[in-house]
C-alpha cells in the first residue's frame, strides 16, 4: 500500500483540525478581564514560551562558553569577559523574542514606564552597578581569577584568592577554604592589594628576637641559613637579614625573604623557617631572650620606742 500525496495532505488537515479543537478547549476553559482574555490556553502558551526562552538562553551561555574555552589566543581574563558579554547579548535576545511570541504591546505600558523605570532603577541600582564594575574588573584586568588579593584593615582584613569573577560579585576564597563573595562594586571604590598583579613574587618578613650575649654576626648566618633551607623560598631575590632595633630584652633582626605562590599562605612559610632557626641556634648555643623582671624587696624599718612609751 503506497502513501500518495493526497493521503500527507489529508493526514496535515486532520492534525491541524485536531490541533485546532484542542486549542479552542483550552481557551474556553478561563475568564475576561476588560478587553483580555485570560485562559487555560493563554497560561500554557506563556509557560511554553518562558521555558523555550530559558533553555535556549542557557544552551546560548554555555555554547559561548565552550567557544571562548578553546580560543586558545586569549587569556583566561578576557575569555571571561568575552563570556559574558556574549551571556548578556543572547539573554536580552532570549527575552525580546519571547515578548514578541507572546504578543505583548510594550506601547500599552508607556502610562507607567516613567513611574515603572524609576522603580527599577532604583531597585536595580546596584546590581546593574555591580554588572558595570564587573566587567570594568575584566576589561582593565586589574583583578583576575588566580590573583592573590586582599581587601579590608585591622580584623575585617581577609586574603584570599579569585576563584571567579561573576556579574554580581567576585569569589574569593581564603587558606582556610572560607569563601567570600565580594560585590564588584567594592573592589571599584576601595583600595584593594593584588599581591600578583604584575608580579607573584611576595616578600615575607619574619622578626627575631636574640640575647645580647649572643654573637651577632653568627647568629645573621644562621638565620640566612634557616631561610634558604626551606624550598619555597627563593634564591633570587636573596634572603637577607637586617637588625631592626636594639630593645629592652633582646637584640631584633627581620629576616626578609621572598616567595612566588603566595595562593599557598604566608603563615606555613614563617613556621618552616622559625623551626629550622630554632634548632640552628640551639646547636650553636643562640639564645632566644624573654621578657625578664627584677623585683627587689626592701626590709621595713624598726619600730621606735619612746622614752615615754617606756615609763
Amino acid at each position: 500500500m503506497s502513501i500518495t500525496p493526497s493521503d500527507i495532505a489529508a493526514a496535515r488537515v486532520t492534525a491541524d483540525r485536531g490541533i485546532a479543537e484542542v486549542i479552542a478547549t483550552l481557551d474556553r476553559v478561563g475568564f475576561t478581564v476588560g478587553d483580555t482574555r485570560i485562559s487555560l490556553w493563554t497560561g500554557l502558551a506563556i509557560f511554553l514560551v518562558v521555558l523555550a526562552v530559558l533553555v535556549v538562553a542557557q544552551l546560548g551561555s554555555k555554547l559561548a562558553k565552550r567557544l571562548f574555552g578553546r580560543i586558545t589566543r586569549l587569556d583566561p581574563t578576557q575569555q571571561l569577559l568575552g563570556e559574558k558579554l556574549v551571556s548578556i547579548g543572547v539573554w536580552t535576545l532570549a527575552v525580546l523574542i519571547g515578548i514578541d511570541l507572546l504578543g505583548i504591546d510594550l506601547t500599552a505600558l508607556a502610562v507607567f514606564s516613567g513611574a515603572f523605570g524609576l522603580a527599577i532603577g532604583f531597585g536595580l541600582q546596584k546590581t546593574f552597578g555591580n554588572l558595570i564594575s564587573g566587567i570594568i574588573l575584566l576589561m582593565d584586568r586589574s583583578i583576575k581569577p588566580g590573583d592573590v588579593i586582599a581587601v579590608g584593615d585591622g580584623a575585617a582584613r581577609s586574603v584570599g584568592q579569585v576563584k571567579k569573577i561573576g556579574i554580581r560579585a567576585v569569589s574569593v576564597t581564603t587558606r582556610d577554604k572560607k569563601e567570600y563573595l565580594i560585590p564588584n562594586e567594592i573592589l571599584m571604590t576601595t583600595t584593594v592589594e593584588n599581591w600578583s598583579y604584575s608580579s607573584r613574587e611576595v616578600r615575607v618578613s619574619i622578626p627575631v628576637g636574640v640575647s645580647y650575649k649572643a654573637d651577632l654576626v653568627l647568629a645573621e648566618k644562621l638565620m640566612l641559613e634557616a631561610a634558604r633551607s626551606v624550598p619555597r623560598v627563593l634564591d633570587a631575590p636573596p634572603p637577607t637579614v637586617w637588625l631592626a632595633d636594639f630593645a629592652d630584652n633582646a637584640v631584633r633582626f627581620d629576616i626578609q625573604l621572598w616567595i612566588s605562590d603566595p595562593e599557598e599562605g604566608l603563615g606555613n612559610v614563617r613556621s618552616d623557617v622559625l623551626k629550622r632557626l630554632w634548632k640552628l641556634f640551639q646547636d650553636n648555643h643562640i639564645e632566644i631572650p624573654y621578657p625578664q623582671r627584677d623585683v627587689y624587696l626592701k626590709k621595713p624599718p624598726e619600730p621606735t620606742i619612746s622614752s615615754g612609751e617606756m615609763t
